[in-house]
């Protein structure tokens, strides 16, 4: 199993379940969007191992249009997943970078996407993680597959096909233990031009016995992605929930992020605790995010827009992580 950890450590996107048997979870994130923004859903393929060692596969089905989920369980000799790249399969549906294949009651077809856009991967610094990567006892670690791509093809989900071609997706995912006790997470690639996503997160961080705030953000615009990191010398400025809005502030060296979020109605994913899917967060997938971006040495404006199509969670006790 050695060879399949260090594989994965280096390549975020694979799976990085090698070896364990309890209190451990892994999931991806596909975000489908229509051409015309009528549909969004979000496909989430994962396992799941409690502290007795019970396991379990599933795939969350969020439809962030008419606010409905559902879960649909695998035994765990369906799960299979590659070593030597990223390709998942749980039962007949299979999921990878440039694909998407469902083979379920409700969700029927194939997407394939076009012109991904992953995070930065370096020996040093893999993926989203940076460093905290090679750190053994974190709570969850992260990754994006995708900040961006085209969609083409075709679902049928409730027996009515959805077309998807033209359409925007993005990918991520999470792997660990448990969801953080407090987090914001944003995302959005539906702005004035195409081409442009816009990803934040800040949680609270365990850490040996204490814990910090942790926080990691990516502006892509103009073929180019600005990256606001704990481990990069970012500060975060500002972070603040209520019911109606998040505003995070961000600052490195070179950049100023400021960012509002006005919240939509949102609806329950199962989530995990201690390994197994037994928590539930909220997710919208229609609130309205406003990005400035700002060179802090000239005082320019680089970009400023309202993002649609919002994906936003905001969980646990906010305060922990509430800053400014």
């Amino acid at each position: 199993m050695l060879k399949e950890k260090i594989q994965a450590l280096f390549n975020p996107e694979r799976y990085h379940g090698w070896g364990k048997k309890k209190k451990y979870f892994e999931g991806w994130y596909y975000k489908v969007l229509t051409a015309d923004e009528k549909c969004a859903f979000a496909f989430i393929p994962g396992i799941a191992m409690d502290n007795e060692g019970n396991k379990q596969a599933f795939i969350q089905i969020l439809d962030g249009i008419k606010l409905t989920t559902e879960y649909v369980k695998f035994s765990v000799e369906n799960f299979r997943s590659k070593s030597d790249t990223f390709r998942t399969d749980i039962g007949n549906n299979i999921f990878e970078i440039d694909r998407m294949l469902l083979n379920l009651e409700n969700a029927k077809g194939e997407l394939q996407f076009k012109k991904s856009v992953p995070w930065p991967n370096q020996w040093y610094s893999p993926g989203i993680m940076g460093p905290f990567a090679f750190v053994p006892f974190m709570e969850c670690y992260h990754g994006i597959l995708s900040m961006d791509h085209e969609i083409q093809g075709v679902l049928q989900i409730n027996n009515e096909p959805i077309d998807f071609t033209g359409g925007r997706g993005y990918i991520e995912k999470d792997w660990g233990h448990s969801f953080p006790s407090a987090y914001i997470w944003l995302q959005s690639n539906h702005f004035s031009k195409k081409g442009i996503s816009v990803k934040a997160s800040v949680a609270k961080i365990p850490w040996l016995t204490s814990s910090f705030v942790g926080f990691i953000a990516g502006v892509y615009f103009e073929n180019r992605l600005i990256e606001f990191t704990t481990y990069n010398g970012t500060k975060l400025i500002r972070s603040f929930a209520s019911d109606n809005i998040v505003e995070l502030v961000m600052e490195n060296r070179k950049h100023r992020l400021e960012i509002s979020v006005q919240r939509s109605d949102s609806t329950e994913l199962a989530s995990p605790i201690l390994g197994f899917m037994d928590g539930r967060i909220a997710e919208s997938m229609t609130s309205s995010v406003k990005v400035k971006l700002t060179n802090r040495r000239s005082n320019e404006i680089l970009f400023e827009d309202i993002g649609r199509n919002t994906a936003l969670e905001v969980a646990g006790v906010i305060e922990e992580i509430m800053v400014g």
